[in-house]
């Protein structure tokens, strides 16, 4: 008896795109993770359509609203030890835009009610 079913799947990428549906903040966190408290994980309507949980990164608490434009980004989310795996994975930002001209280092946050 054969388990395994065939179908014909399409390949898709996200833009990696999207905006804050909803929010909380943690201040109770479950073991492994009670240095990053207070963390922010929000559920993001990615631009293409569907909802996916996350943390948030690089936002100050009282700078989230319902509607924020996001973007994932790579970050760290664990490590065991000083000489453990590493684990890597996505988190969302505010966009960041560049301070003056396209090739300078300074970054600041874009503020989409602002427009600055």
């Amino acid at each position: 008896m054969e388990f395994a079913r065939r179908f014909d799947a399409e390949k898709y990428s996200f833009s990696g795109r999207g905006e804050v549906y909803s929010f909380t903040v943690v201040y109770e966190a479950p073991r492994g993770f009670t240095q990053f408290v207070p963390y922010i994980v929000a559920l993001v309507r990615l631009s293409e359509g569907p909802l996916i949980t996350a943390q948030l990164t690089d936002v100050e608490i009282e700078d989230i609203y319902i509607g924020l434009p996001v973007e994932m980004v790579t970050r760290k989310l664990s490590e065991d030890g000083d000489r453990g795996l590493i684990s890597y994975g996505y988190k969302f930002r505010p966009p960041l835009l560049r301070a003056s001209g396209k090739n300078s280092p300074e970054m600041k946050p874009l503020d989409p009610r602002t427009g600055v």
